[in-house]
Order: C-alpha cells, then structure tokens, then sequence
C-alpha cells in the first residue's frame, strides 16, 4: 500500500514551502514519527514526520524546490502493499 507525503499547513496564511533537505533517500526503509524531511516557508522552518512505516519508495520534490500546501511530495510503501 502507498502512503502520500503532503505539505502541512502550518499557518494560516501558508500556501507553499520550500524542500531544504531530505534526511531519507529513495529506497531507504523509515519509522513512523522520524523527521524524513525540512521545509521552509516565509515564516518558519520545520520538519515533515515519517506518517507510516515503510519505504521511501519515491521523492516528487527535490531540494531547493518548492511545493504548494498539501501537494504530494514523497510515496512510501508500507507493509503488505
């Protein structure tokens, strides 16, 4: 089964944020609750957390790249999928 990676709204104002750093790389395995990647925004800085156990099966937005609020970023493969 694939679980989508979505950018959070963090403020209300928020529309986008941008991808600074990935801590996983395609293929590798994650844990739920890890960081798996930094983002960016006009505001603040934070981290999007691994939702679901699995493997990061693939990354839709590189570094340096920007995304809209809740546009998918990452898949991963959970067990039994």
């Amino acid at each position: 089964m694939i679980i989508e990676v979505t950018v959070p709204k963090w403020g209300l104002t928020m529309e986008k944020a941008e991808v600074v750093k990935w801590l996983k790389n395609e293929g590798d395995k994650v844990e739920k609750g890890e960081q798996l990647v930094k983002m960016m925004t006009e505001k603040i800085t934070n981290y999007i957390e691994v939702p679901e156990s699995g493997i990061l099966k693939r990354i839709f937005v590189k570094e340096g790249e920007t995304a809209q609020v809740s546009a998918v970023i990452a898949e991963i493969e959970i067990e039994g999928g």
